[in-house]
């Protein structure tokens, strides 16, 4: 690669650290959303059984415990139960046992991974997600308006705010050559090619010491590459015949660094907003950056959105796959489909959404 390029890549790469930067700061301001299908509405009135299904390893986790205890007892409830996550279960058995004893209300208290985990569980059951974020991304919470930095409010949304229906998504992956296939729950944006390689190739180190920014390094390294032949069906129509480099599914838009990446993309429509990805140099890349930062609605021939009620991807070759930012295999063919209005959460009180 000539020098030039790498310095437009590079250049490039450091343009989104700073407005990703900038636009974490204006998050709160930025990013109100309003409801398709219903205004939130409160709970049942009175005493309530509350589980948490609690990721010890993560930050403030000991804290989260102590404070959602302390705010049980002052409202009157019984004790909460917690059942922590393990490396061997990141939360499937403990929301099993959550719904077992008859939770009102169930608390997934962790990043990304565990809050995607307890919503599969919970989808379609009429039992309440309560939030509490103490991972690196906590994309639904920001999707939510939840105030991600205030731990003591975010307890009091999951535990006494309203709460109403929002979507969740679906994706059955496949792989022809090793022959395994498997399908998970997302809430916010999966995916499959460069955004998922980017992902599944971040260093770990770099994320704990700057967080979401260490995306930035791997998606830098990414860039270059070729395009891959996929053949896409959207509503069981026509399939046609794509070179792509990266395809996301979006049950909502927002993303780490106060991105809104899909502004139309609504939480509870009933809809996927699909964007295919298929650049092919460093220019078309910098090009659909632009038009994501300034919110641009020239079209792009190497950016194609597209909406949906289920869409498949199938690739001669593996490709890389994600689920709400955690990497989740190689797949020759991935079936998303929405699932519309089947998790009832906790919102802020305040909150138009």
């Amino acid at each position: 690669m000539s020098d030039w390029i790498l310095y437009v890549i590079l250049a490039g790469g450091v343009a989104f650290a700073v407005s990703s930067w900038w636009g974490v700061r204006r998050l709160r301001a930025r990013h109100v959303r309003s409801a398709v299908r219903e205004d939130s509405h409160k709970p049942n009135p009175g005493g309530q059984r509350v589980a948490v299904i609690l990721n010890p390893v993560k930050n403030n986790a000991h804290l989260a415990r102590h404070s959602i205890t302390e705010a049980c007892d002052l409202a009157g409830w019984d004790p909460p139960r917690f059942f922590e996550t393990t490396r061997e279960d990141p939360g499937y058995g403990q929301s099993r046992q959550a719904l077992a004893y008859g939770a009102d209300v169930v608390v997934a208290c962790g990043g990304d991974g565990t809050v995607r985990v307890v919503a599969e569980s919970l989808a379609h059951k009429n039992v309440a997600m309560g939030l509490v974020p103490v991972g690196t991304g906590n994309l639904l919470a920001r999707n939510l308006d939840l105030d991600v930095t205030d731990l003591s409010g975010c307890i009091q949304t999951a535990l006494f705010g309203h709460q109403r229906f929002i979507d969740t998504a679906t994706m059955g992956i496949s792989n022809n050559i090793t022959g395994k296939s498997s399908s998970h729950t997302f809430l916010v944006i999966a995916g499959m090619g460069l955004d998922a390689e980017v992902l599944g190739d971040t260093k770990e180190d770099l994320k704990k010491s700057v967080g979401w920014l260490a995306y930035t390094e791997a998606g830098v390294r990414h860039l270059p590459g070729r395009r891959k032949r996929v053949t896409i069906t959207m509503d069981d129509e026509t399939e046609q015949s794509r070179k792509i480099r990266s395809v996301l599914f979006a049950n909502c838009g927002l993303i780490p660094g106060g991105i809104d990446f899909i502004p139309q993309a609504m939480i509870d429509d009933g809809m996927l907003d699909i964007v295919v990805m298929s650049p092919r140099s460093a220019f078309g890349w910098l090009a659909m950056y632009a038009k994501i930062l300034f919110k641009h609605n020239a079209n792009l021939p190497m950016m194609s959105f597209y909406r949906s009620g289920k869409v498949t991807i199938r690739s001669q070759e593996p490709m890389a796959t994600q689920l709400d930012g955690d990497p989740s295999g190689e797949a020759t063919e991935v079936t998303v489909q929405v699932e519309p209005g089947s998790l009832l959460v906790r919102v802020p009180r305040t909150a138009t959404t």
